[in-house]
């Protein structure tokens, strides 16, 4: 098993490798890899395992905190938190945020909408199937 496998992040260059590491957080919540009240790792073991530095690692957590994701309570291991408010929420932000982007790298083609939803439905259907014969997750 590789390290990135490990971490289960393969960091890019485009943008910051802290909303990289909250963006992976909120992955593991939406697809119920981690669930309300869990552990996490401390920044340390964080940095340690995705191979980033421990400052990238605060940075990340401070940002968790932030938008409510985390809860650290004095010398106690952060938890995810149990605010369903909050995490209902996030499998829908990362749906807006993948359809954002996606719709800001196709609309220069001017495809019809209609047809845009089409190959979208085949190609999701085909990669869904194709994840099921390999026995991966097609949540």
């Amino acid at each position: 098993m590789t390290e990135e496998q490990k971490s289960g992040v393969s960091f890019n260059i485009r943008e910051p490798v802290y909303i990289q590491v909250v963006r992976h957080f909120k992955e593991q919540i939406a697809t119920g890899q981690i669930s309300a009240g869990d552990k996490i790792p401390s920044r340390r073991e964080l940095a340690a395992v995705m191979k980033i530095n421990p400052n990238t690692a605060q940075k990340a957590y401070k940002e968790m905190e932030e938008q409510g994701l985390i809860v650290t309570e004095g010398n106690s291991p952060s938890r995810i938190t149990q605010d369903q408010r909050i995490l209902s929420s996030i499998r829908s932000e990362l749906i807006e945020t993948a359809v954002d982007a996606f719709i800001v790298s196709i609309q220069n083609i001017q495809i019809p909408v209609e047809e845009l939803v089409d190959i979208v439905k085949t190609k999701y259907t085909s990669e869904r199937k194709s994840a099921a014969a390999e026995g991966g997750d097609v949540r």
